[in-house]
């Protein structure tokens, strides 16, 4: 996949710099696999999603960071980005449960609006030398990447989610 896609979802501008894919990240949620720009409601994001790391070396490490850049709401997003799950020490060729949870899953609950809740795979320099943000309100992707030497993303992806009961307007009887 290019980076079009984040392009289009402006992920590319809000959350990240544009980056070249180098790895492959697959992302599950109740085995439905998320494609980018898929949308997907609270309900079927409850539980932590499979995520799968590509690559060929047991040996290189990645940090799977997953933010929402629009909370509150997509109009004012005062806590944008909004922290939601940090996996760290993750070997190339295995999934998210290989590595650290720093950072304990979080599922998305958009109250108005919707929201891109972005996946991004950084590869690490070494084991343990990324660590866990105070909080995750105001969260920002590009800062934690440069304070920990992670460079570029080498993967990423994102959904829309919004509140079940739809995003608002007018409702004809």
């Amino acid at each position: 996949m290019s980076t079009d896609s984040l392009m289009l979802g402006q992920v590319i501008g809000d959350v990240l710099d544009q980056f070249d894919r180098s790895v492959s990240l697959r992302i599950m949620y109740n085995n439905r696999q998320v494609f980018t720009g898929t949308q997907l409601m609270p309900s079927a994001v409850v539980n932590k999603p499979r995520v799968e790391v590509g690559g060929n070396d047991l040996r290189v490490l990645y940090t799977l960071v997953m933010v929402d850049p629009d909370a509150p709401n997509p109009s004012n997003p005062t806590l944008r980005e909004y922290l939601h799950w940090l996996v760290t020490d993750i070997p190339a060729t295995t999934d998210v449960s290989f590595g650290k949870e720093v950072i304990c899953y979080e599922s998305p609950e958009p109250r108005s609006g919707i929201h891109r809740m972005v996946f991004a795979l950084f590869r690490q320099i070494g084991r343990e030398t990324v660590i866990a943000p105070q909080v995750r309100s105001n969260f920002n992707t590009r800062h934690f990447a440069r304070q920990h030497n992670l460079g570029l993303p080498v993967a990423a992806a994102f959904f829309t989610c919004h509140r079940e009961g739809g995003t608002g307007g007018r409702r004809i009887n």
